[in-house]
């Protein structure tokens, strides 16, 4: 009874032209935006680092966060790689850094480092 029912569904499958779809090829992955790399794009972009590092870099007081307001950008961008890469121990941040190009790591470095 089984393989009569199955036969029957890829009999009209294949009527319905639909039996060839599991064998075409994958379609591109999407295109996604370009980042957004001007001030307010980066402030935007910062504005997400906030709920845990809080604003502009600088969590409350007795906070287990790390300060990143005044941190060298090269030393941002370092960390960021490393959460990327999953070299650097992490609760969150690797997963939230591998949502970031280079150009944008770059950039959130940038503003990060200016912030007093």
């Amino acid at each position: 009874m089984k393989q009569r029912f199955a036969a029957v569904v890829a009999a009209a499958l294949g009527a319905a032209g639909l039996g060839a779809v599991a064998q075409q090829p994958a379609p591109p992955p999407p295109a996604f935006a370009a980042a957004n790399l001007t001030e307010g794009g980066v402030r935007s972009m910062a504005s997400a680092c906030a709920m845990c590092h809080g604003t502009a870099g600088k969590p409350v007081a007795g906070s287990p966060m790390a300060t990143i307001a005044g941190k060298p950008a090269a030393e941002i961008v370092q960390s960021m790689n490393q959460f990327k890469a999953g070299t650097k121990p992490a609760t969150i941040m690797h997963q939230i850094a591998k949502g970031y190009g280079d150009a944008e790591i770059a950039a959130l470095a940038d503003y990060f480092s200016k912030q007093r």
